[in-house]
């Protein structure tokens, strides 16, 4: 067996050992000097004139002189005679007061703790694991961030139009609700009974700032090619859905309800000084296989096509506003007034 510690070198006590204090005392003095490491300095390649006892430093791994040469690299303590000099090993730590820095002995030298810079770390994890796709992972009841005396945004960033920027709200890890950009930079929320499958409840074009959605969709057209231009929504609930949309004259636009069958309300204003009463009604409808619609109420110009009669723009009456149920689960919009309107559309 050895007379001496195997990390730090600590003498034993031998049976029927003479001076026992000696050997004691010497160890007791070699864990005073390396345990809770704090040295002066790891910058001086002479001792200093006049150190205080107890005081320690790191010599350099080169250049060393006067009492310290030949000594490069050891932990060099002041005992108030002499300089005593411990050779470190792999992993020692060390504070340096002049620095105010934490150092390690690896590979034969003395080396910064591999620290992030101030200001930066690349995780962490708070009462939970980080991890590359979660590099910030706060596990608690609840997340406080507050203001300093003014206001606080929360600021989530994406680097392109057709990344993500949002909030996701989760159920077992599994996507439930949504609000933000996602894939664009219209505003949403989205709901999903499985994570998987998502319906976007609500929408504002970033554009225009009109409201868009899934279950309901109006649009401008473009003339003679049958195409949506610009769509616009506002969900309320599951079934209350109001939409404005612009059709130009002798054109047709497509509305999507939120289910087939229900109440639809349409107003038109000419331009925005004033509604066009007589240009509006109010509809019970089947948009199905089946399609079937009864006016409620409706102004001398405004009408409703047969059913199924798929309307291209100069199907209704001339002058007259039409309200057209082709069968796909859809209503059509027709413009025969001699210039563009501006209806709003609920459905409820």
């Amino acid at each position: 067996m050895s007379d001496l510690s195997a990390t730090l070198s600590l003498p034993y006590l031998a049976p029927s050992q003479a001076q026992k204090h000696v050997i004691h005392n010497e160890a007791l003095q070699i864990l005073d000097a390396v345990v809770q490491l704090a040295a002066e300095s790891r910058s001086e390649t002479d001792p200093p004139v006049d150190p205080p006892v107890g005081a320690r430093y790191l010599l350099p791994a080169a250049g060393a002189g006067g009492a310290w040469a030949g000594q490069e690299g050891a932990v060099a303590l002041w005992d108030g005679t002499a300089w005593l000099f411990f050779a470190p090993g792999p992993g020692w730590r060390a504070f340096v007061l002049d620095e105010g820095a934490e150092t390690v002995w690896r590979d034969g030298s003395w080396q910064d703790m591999p620290l992030p810079a101030e200001g930066t770390l690349t995780m962490l994890g708070v009462n939970t694991a980080a991890d590359a796709g979660n590099r910030l992972a706060v596990a608690a009841p609840a997340t406080l961030l507050s203001h300093e005396g003014a206001g606080h945004q929360l600021k989530i960033n994406k680097a392109s139009a057709g990344d993500t920027a949002s909030l996701l709200f989760q159920t077992g890890w599994s996507g439930r609700a949504e609000m933000g950009m996602a894939g664009s930079d219209d505003f949403a929320v989205k709901v999903s009974v499985d994570g998987s499958a998502w319906v976007t409840a609500m929408g504002f074009d970033a554009a225009s700032g009109l409201a868009s959605g899934a279950a309901v969709q109006a649009g401008e057209m473009d003339a003679g090619a049958g195409k949506l231009l610009k769509t616009g929504a506002f969900g309320l609930g599951a079934r209350l859905q109001s939409v404005e949309v612009t059709v130009a004259d002798d054109e047709v636009a497509e509305l999507v309800p939120p289910d087939y069958g229900g109440f639809v309300a349409i107003t038109a204003n000419y331009d925005s000084s004033y509604p066009q009463s007589s240009q509006g009604g109010i509809v019970v409808f089947d948009a199905g296989i089946t399609p079937s619609a009864s006016t409620v109420w409706a102004g001398s110009a405004f009408e409703l096509a047969a059913p199924g009669a798929v309307l291209t723009g100069t199907d209704g009456t001339d002058g007259k506003t039409t309200l057209g149920l082709p069968g796909d689960g859809t209503l059509q919009l027709e413009n025969r007034n001699g210039a563009t309107r501006h209806y709003k559309v609920t459905f409820f």
